[in-house]
């Protein structure tokens, strides 16, 4: 059985997905873009938008009622890797003591012209 798990505090799917869906004490949370629910505006600069895209998924988390302390693992999608130690300087911000796993890729391009995308598997 899976449940629907949806925040009014992320954008909403631009597409045929969920935000993010529980199974099996799971949460699966689709990426996220950084973009501000509130305004639809997207921040300037990598490291703006990476913190942007972890709010994101911090507000989705919390609907399921978990927390970046539940997060077991993250992909995040690059539009460069020439942004990644910017990227790693936000995201290590985010985590205290046992990381998550984490792959980092670079990718062609991202929806709306983003340099970063980022999604993460959640464990109760």
């Amino acid at each position: 059985m899976k449940k629907i798990i949806s925040s009014s505090k992320a954008p909403g799917a631009i597409g045929p997905y969920s935000q993010g869906i529980e199974a099996g004490g799971m949460v699966f949370v689709s990426g996220q873009l950084p973009v501000d629910a509130a305004t639809g505006i997207m921040p300037e600069g990598i490291e703006a938008q990476a913190r942007q895209s972890l709010e994101n998924v911090k507000a989705i988390l919390a609907e399921a009622g978990l927390t970046t302390a539940n997060i077991v693992k993250t992909t995040v999608f690059l539009a460069d890797m020439s942004l990644f130690a910017d990227m790693n300087k936000v995201y290590a911000t985010y985590f205290d003591g046992a990381c998550p796993a984490r792959s980092a890729v670079a990718v062609k391009a991202l929806p709306k012209d983003a340099l970063v995308e980022i999604e993460c598997i959640a464990a109760r």
